[in-house]
């Protein structure tokens, strides 16, 4: 397949095809580390890759050009997997300087000791770099999701060098949007976007706003695929998961251990149910779920229902890693029902109702608190507190 985004404008990097976890981001199909290069009276790479990578990318930068013949490194974003390469490719292309933001330079010369020995240029925000031809312009996305973030931009190719934003974990073959099925690349780019730059969706809209100034053609993301055919599917999406837009959606998460929890927990689902209006339902057994799989769901979901057994008066250990994952993608607020089942001490109950006010969201019911087995009143109040949730996803959406 096709590896050209414009003429002399090639994607050289690296397929990352047995990758898993991404600093617990399960990539279960894998990541790729986009690089990129472009061939005027002057050329330049775009982005480096992670540093186990960095030969590949050296030999599909050689496959196009002599190596002395590369005039600029662009460093869009500090994060390892992206520069983690960088010193070494640079060793590699000996008359090449490096382009990037002030910040970006602070961070690189936090993760190397050689910087110094760097032939390094600072760009500002706007700033035009000319490569004969065609020009390089920056755009500062700061928090997007790094403090140094940057996109370049060609405009003479109406391209956009997107570095982490519009990216996708997805490991394969083809190059562009239209090479693959778009349901996938869009499930992809919606969890992308839940587990890494939710945080960040005020500064997202920012970045959105300065985009819609500019005409865009193609979006080359630092990971998985391009975007050249579903521009504007991509960039809708964003606006919706920005903006915290909503889907008709609950989600019944929980972990049990003697099942007490767990029939609760079904109660709940069978209320959801009971009320028309094609609600998405979604239940996760944490210990038979992971977290990537739950934030993306969480993302644009309405109502959650959250539940826990004690243990050692404490919620369930992978209850609280859901919570710690939870609060710091820092969600748009949500609906919400806590749960539990417990034998002489109820405090995961009490922890799980302290996490939902903490975290600015609305309980819609009572805490349902069962001491060993539900009683009868206790799978009743559970089930209206599905039907609650439910009838909130409704109204919201």
């Amino acid at each position: 397949m096709s590896e050209e985004l414009a003429k002399n404008i090639h994607w050289v990097g690296f397929v990352d095809w047995n990758v898993r976890d991404f600093h617990s981001f399960d990539t279960w199909r894998g990541a790729t580390y986009n690089s990129y290069l472009i061939q005027d009276e002057k050329t330049a790479v775009i982005d480096s890759v992670k540093a186990p990578y960095v030969d590949y990318l050296i030999k599909n930068i050689a496959s196009h050009t002599a190596l002395d013949q590369v005039d600029y490194v662009v460093c869009n974003h500090a994060e390892p997997d992206h520069a983690g390469g960088i010193g070494e490719l640079l060793r590699y292309l000996p008359n090449a300087v490096l382009l990037c933001n002030a910040k970006c330079r602070e961070a690189l010369t936090g993760y190397f000791n050689d910087t110094d020995s760097w032939k390094i240029q600072i760009v500002a925000n706007e700033e035009i770099i000319s490569l004969g031809k065609r020009k390089l312009v920056f755009i500062n996305t700061p928090m997007v999701h790094w403090p140094e973030s940057m996109f370049t931009y060609v405009p003479d190719d109406e391209l956009l060098f997107s570095m982490d934003a519009f990216g996708q974990h997805l490991a394969t073959a083809a190059r562009f949007d239209d090479e693959y099925s778009l349901d996938i690349i869009l499930r992809e780019a919606k969890s992308y976007y839940a587990n890494i730059v939710t945080p960040y969706s005020k500064q997202v809209q920012a970045v959105l706003s300065v985009a819609s100034n500019i005409p865009i053609k193609i979006i080359a993301p630092s990971h998985g695929l391009i975007w050249r055919s579903h521009v504007a599917d991509i960039v809708d999406a964003y606006k919706r998961w920005a903006s915290g837009e909503y889907v008709r959606k609950v989600l019944i998460i929980y972990d049990s251990m003697w099942e007490s929890t767990t029939q609760i927990a079904n109660e709940i689902l069978n209320g959801v149910v009971s009320v028309s209006g094609n609600i998405d339902v979604r239940m996760f057994h944490v210990r038979k779920s992971s977290l990537t799989e739950i934030a993306t769901e969480m993302l644009d979901a309405v109502g959650v229902a959250i539940g826990s057994s004690t243990l050692n008066m404490q919620v369930m250990p992978q209850i609280s890693a859901v919570l710690t994952y939870i609060r710091g993608l820092k969600f748009s607020s949500k609906f919400a029902a806590v749960f539990g089942s417990y034998g002489w001490g109820a405090q995961s109950i009490d922890i799980l109702d302290r996490w939902v006010k903490e975290s600015g969201w609305t309980l819609v019911t009572e805490p349902i608190k069962s001491k060993f087995r539900p009683t009868q009143d206790q799978l009743t109040a559970a089930k209206n507190a599905g039907s609650l949730l439910a009838e909130k996803a409704i109204e919201k959406t």
